[in-house]
Formats: structure tokens, sequence, C-alpha cells
């Protein structure tokens, strides 16, 4: 475990630079912690550790926070964003810049893990499949993400210091590339079920790298095979069901594929809040909110939808309601130090593979298959089925609307949708707070620091 630590020591103790990390991280990964099963299962167990610290960070809120405020979904209260309004520039990103550096630092991990198994001698066969498909799946979902927000990506693969520090750009279809490897490679090697976890859904398992590939070829438009990895996991009903309403984000309910452990399932010392819950309930009903729902995304909510009663709470400040999400329950009132968790932070859980499902199934032209799908979602917010005599272009319309409501405020959905549909400046034109939009803001800047550590680093235009 020493070695573990100190491996983690060295890479968050002020490595927030792609070009920062250090050297002699390379040499006790590779030459010790991999030597030892105990020591290489604690170096695993750390990404999931630094993926939810901090607590408001690149692995939970603020991958909530930043994208939901670039759509329609959040305003912070008391303040307006330049992520809000579009006066993004690359002096003034709302703090998107710290997905970026975050990002880079928790994609150190992986890769370090991956290049000490690959030199072990000593761990088993079963030992490294293990640990590899959890940091493939990993360094896929870490690239998902920052290639989503920001466009042409360095691909970095490796924990080469000199090579990483002089790292270029490469297009997007090639990161899309590495991800797709990287999670075929975790679905082959991860097991099927959630022994590593002790039972828990809190380690990636051959489910997260299914529902992980289903996304990300949705995302490709390549729509066969999405509907062929959600499918794979919508048929495997004796793992995975929906859960109530109120049951989705509880720990390890039935609808969860994979999720974070909190502060106090990792440290008793902690509190036992979600950092979603922490951040967006206010203290008390009549405490001015930390982020609200806009009037657009209120506005979106069927009459008789049951997740504006079970997923919505509001608080009334100097005389007016806000509305903010309400998923995660426990709050800053309800935070007790040592008290038991009811809560873990949902990354993947099962209504998006229908909903991923119901989307490929239509651009295929199976009208029936995807209202069906998208029926099973309805019903369970209480709505009326929808009609089978729906067109291609409005069942498409019904799969952007119940994916804006069941997936609100979880990991940017909302805004990564109405890039991948090209939908950004349609929606945008009816907002007058968007009016400052253009097109070059739907990637966020590269933090300006990164441009002058790395002179092969190039701006995103507009910035």
């Amino acid at each position: 475990m020493k070695h573990y630590f100190l491996l983690i020591f060295l890479l968050v103790s002020g490595c927030t630079k792609l070009v920062q990390i250090p050297p002699p991280v390379n040499s006790i990964t590779t030459s010790q912690v991999f030597a030892d099963s105990t020591d290489a299962a604690s170096a695993v167990a750390g990404m999931y550790s630094t993926m939810v610290f901090p607590y408001s960070g690149f692995g939970n809120f603020l991958m909530t926070e930043i994208p939901g405020l670039s759509g329609d979904e959040l305003s912070v209260f008391g303040r307006v964003s330049p992520l809000t309004n579009n006066t993004l520039s690359a002096n003034n990103d709302g703090g998107a810049s710290t997905l970026w550096t975050q990002g880079y630092t928790l994609i150190y991990e992986p890769n370090a893990i991956i290049e000490g198994l690959q030199a072990s001698t000593t761990l088993s066969l079963s030992e490294k499949n293990e640990f590899l498909g959890e940091a493939y799946w990993f360094r896929a979902f870490i690239d998902f993400y920052l290639v989503n927000l920001y466009g042409d990506i360095p691909l970095i693969n490796t924990i080469n210091y000199k090579s990483n520090a002089l790292a270029s750009r490469v297009p997007i279809t090639q990161v899309y590339e590495s991800i797709l490897h990287d999670l075929k490679d975790a679905q082959i090697l991860l097991p099927s079920d959630y022994s590593e976890g002790g039972g828990e859904r809190i380690r990636a398992n051959k489910w997260a790298a299914t529902a992980s590939l289903a996304r990300v070829y949705l995302y490709l438009d390549s729509f066969a095979n999405a509907e062929v990895q959600a499918t794979a996991i919508i048929n495997n009903s004796n793992m995975f069901s929906l859960d109530t309403l109120n049951g989705v984000f509880l720990a390890n309910n039935q609808e969860a594929i994979l999720q974070w452990q909190n502060n106090s399932s990792l440290n008793q010392n902690t509190y036992n809040a979600t950092s979603e819950g922490n951040f967006m309930i206010p203290s008390n009903s009549t405490s001015q909110p930390n982020y609200y729902l806009t009037d657009q995304l209120l506005g979106a909510f069927e009459p008789g939808d049951l997740r504006k009663i079970d997923w919505l709470d509001s608080t009334v400040y100097s005389g007016v309601t806000y509305y903010y999400p309400y998923k995660y329950k426990v709050g800053p009132s309800q935070e007790q130090a040592n008290a038991p968790v009811t809560e873990y932070y949902t990354v993947l859980r099962l209504a998006e593979q229908y909903l991923i499902r119901a989307e490929a199934r239509a651009q295929q032209s199976n009208l029936p298959g995807a209202i069906s799908d998208l029926n099973i979602i309805r019903n369970r917010a209480g709505l009326n089925s929808l009609s089978t005599s729906l067109t291609q272009l409005q069942v498409l319309t019904a799969v952007a609307q119940e994916r804006r409501i069941e997936l609100f405020a979880e990991w940017g959905h909302r805004w990564l949708d109405l890039k991948r549909t090209k939908q950004v400046g349609a929606v945008f034109s009816t907002i007058p707070y968007k009016s400052q939009y253009q097109p070059f803001q739907q990637l966020y800047p590269i933090p300006r620091g990164e441009l002058q550590f790395d002179p092969n680093l190039r701006q995103n235009t507009g910035y």
C-alpha cells in the first residue's frame, strides 16, 4: 500500500497540467506496485476514489454543473455565468478549464495501471485481465467526455512524460477509435457480475463496458451496433430492471449499472450526501438555491409527469419560487458525520439504455420498437403511451423529449445531445439570454496555461 499512496501523492499534489506528470511515478508503478496483487488491487481501487475527489470535479458534480449551464437546464443563483449567457472566452471560461485539467490528471492513473500490469510478470492472468479491463474502461470514460467537450484533443495513452509534454491534438475520429478499442477490450476482460465490488454496483464490469459502448455507438451514428449493445443489457433482466422513480438513485438499486461511492462510503469521517445532493439542495425550504432549473426545462415537463413531482423540489427565497434538481435527496440538512449512506452517485443506468435503443431503432425505421421503448420510460413516469401512428420525425422528436426529461441534470446529457443532433442554434434562438451564442462556443476553450506549456497545442477556433 505504501507504494500506492506514493503514486497517488505524486499524482494529485499539484499535477494539474498535462505536461507536469513527473518521471518518478513511472518507475514506482511499473517496478513495485504491480509486482504484488494486493498493491495492484489498491492502485486500481484508487482510480475510483480519485474520480470522486474533489467533491466537485470531473467525475461528479462538475460534469452536471458546467454542461448544464452551457445548455438550457441550469442557472446559478446570484450571478450570470459566461456559460449561461454565451460570453465564454479564453480568459473567462466559467470553470470549464477545470474539466480539462482534472481530466488529464485523472487519465494518468489508468495509463499507469495499464503499463504496470502489462509489465508485471508476477500477477495471475485473471488478476491482470480484471484490472486491465477496469483501467481500459476508465480511460475510455475520460476520453469520451474530453473529446465531446473540447473536440480534437491530445490522445494520451502513455505515461511517458516527455512525449505527453509535447502532445498535439488528434482528430475526433482517432479519439473515438481509441475509445472503442478500450471499451471492446474492457467488455472482453471484465467479469459479468459485481464480485469485485463485494456485490455492490461500484466497480466497472462487462455491463458498464456494454452500456458505454451503446452510448458511444449512438454518438457515432452506428445505430445497429448501438441497438445490439443496449439490447444485451435490457435483456439481462435477472440483473437489471427499472426501479421506482424514488429508487433510481439509491445505492445498489436494480436500475444502476455503475455507481460511485460517495465520500462517506470511502471515508467514515466525512458526510453522507452525494456531491449532487450537497450542491443542488438548499439548506432549508427558504434558503437561496445554489442552482435552479431554467424556465425552459420547467416548461418542458408534460402535465402529470411524475418526474416533475419526484425529481424536482423548490425553495421560496425573497418571495420567489426556485425549482432545483431533487434526484438525490440527501442534502445539507440531512448531512451527518458517520451516518449510513443511502445514495450512491449514479454513473450508468438502465433507463438510458432504453432511450439509446429507442433512438437507434427509430433511425433504422423500426418505429414500433422505438415507440415501445419510449412507452416503457413514459409509463413509469405516469404518462400515457405514445400513438403507434407517429412518423419517424415524430418518434425522434419524442426521443429527444424523453432524453431531456429523464436525464436532466445528469452527466451533461442535455448539452451533449443538443450538440450531437445539431440543435444548439435552433434551441438557443428562442432563448433571450442565449442571444450572444456563436457556434464556436459548442467547444470549450483549452486552458491558456496548457497552450503556454505545450507549443504543439492549438486553441479552439473563436477563442
